[in-house]
């Protein structure tokens, strides 16, 4: 095995849970975040010499792959599974339900905007750099940044409220129900 390649190696093994989850966020689904990190780094591994900043390069195709790939015809397509609800296992992490909220509501953004707050808060993109990936200007970047993050916060503000609404609610039931037992 020569130099080169052990260094990819040691390269794929320490960003490839990366590009996965930058793919998954840009996109929202994980066979396709498979499939085009796969494809991404083989076309990495063939042009590895001549790549000064691999990184910043292969977070570039991956992304652009997504974008390219959700325009696809037949992508626009949905199966009858697809309209079904995700099922998420609770988890006694905050940390971890956190991330997942934050998530759902990342996907509920429009598709542009997603992967601009992708670029920018995941990969940690400049205005600049993820004006040159999507190939819009620093300002529709600005834009679509602040705009993403409005409505990313009144998402989970919404969410917030339900919830202690539901929390609530649950509590007026809960007393109803001592009353009766008690009363």
């Amino acid at each position: 095995m020569n130099p080169d390649e052990e260094e990819f190696r040691r390269f794929v093994a320490a960003r490839l849970e990366m590009l996965r989850g930058l793919a998954y966020l840009t996109c929202g689904d994980w066979q396709i975040a498979e499939d085009v990190v796969s494809t991404c780094l083989a076309k990495l591994y063939v042009r590895w010499g001549s790549v000064s900043s691999p990184e910043r390069y292969v977070t570039r195709m991956v992304v652009r792959a997504v974008v390219d790939e959700a325009r696809r015809p037949w992508r626009r397509e949905w199966s009858a599974s697809h309209a079904l609800p995700e099922v998420i296992e609770p988890d006694v992490s905050d940390r971890i339900t956190e991330a997942m909220r934050v998530r759902q509501a990342l996907h509920q953004l429009p598709p542009g905007q997603r992967t601009v707050l992708v670029l920018r808060f995941y990969a940690d993109f400049s205005v600049e750099e993820t004006a040159e990936v999507l190939g819009r200007s620093p300002g529709t970047i600005s834009s679509q940044t602040a705009r993403g993050l409005a409505t990313l916060r009144r998402l989970l503000a919404a969410e917030d409220i339900a919830l202690v609404e539901e929390l609530e609610e649950r509590d007026d039931d809960a007393r109803c129900a001592r009353n009766l037992v008690d009363g």
